[in-house]
């Protein structure tokens, strides 16, 4: 199964479509960190973060992770933990996955720069959003199509960002 983004905004799969947002500089070929920009090409799908004090427990073929307090994305690029869950250290710069806003309440990990290469970029996921304003890089939806989309998917689901 493969889920599309057409024009920077919607998302297909099979014969459901999806408003969605990317990146605010938008999709680019060679992404690097902290650019704003969604990362061009097809990647595999990863874990299923959700926060189990906010929402259910979602309905899902794929992995999935409770997000805690001490979870955290490492977003260092000298850091051997680059582009990693990790459990949070002060000395490791991070992304935290338990916020303050609802963005994270799901998320679901691209399998964006597997191979950790330093400033590539990092904690690429496609998570929620109520207005639909451009993101770091990530790819966001609405709850309800989220938790339609990830009832779609399986843990063979590939997604591809043109």
């Amino acid at each position: 199964m493969l889920i599309n983004l057409k024009n920077k905004d919607r998302l297909i799969i099979d014969d459901f479509k999806f408003k969605c947002c990317v990146g605010k500089n938008g999709i680019k070929k060679t992404k690097i960190e902290g650019d704003k920009s969604t990362p061009k090409g097809i990647f595999s799908l990863g874990k299923l973060y959700y926060r189990a004090d906010r929402v259910k427990k979602p309905l899902t073929k794929i992995n999935i992770k409770k997000i805690t307090k001490k979870i955290g994305w490492c977003n260092d690029s000298r850091s051997k933990y680059y582009n990693c869950e990790i459990r949070i250290k002060k000395k490791i710069k991070h992304e935290k996955l338990f916020r303050k806003d609802n963005k994270y309440n799901y998320i679901l990990e691209v399998k964006y720069n597997t191979k950790k290469i330093p400033y590539k970029g990092s904690a690429i996921f496609i998570h929620l959003t109520k207005n639909y304003k451009p993101t770091a890089g990530c790819i966001a939806l609405n709850e309800k199509d989220f938790l339609i989309m990830i009832k779609l998917i399986n843990k063979k689901t590939k997604i591809k960002l043109s």
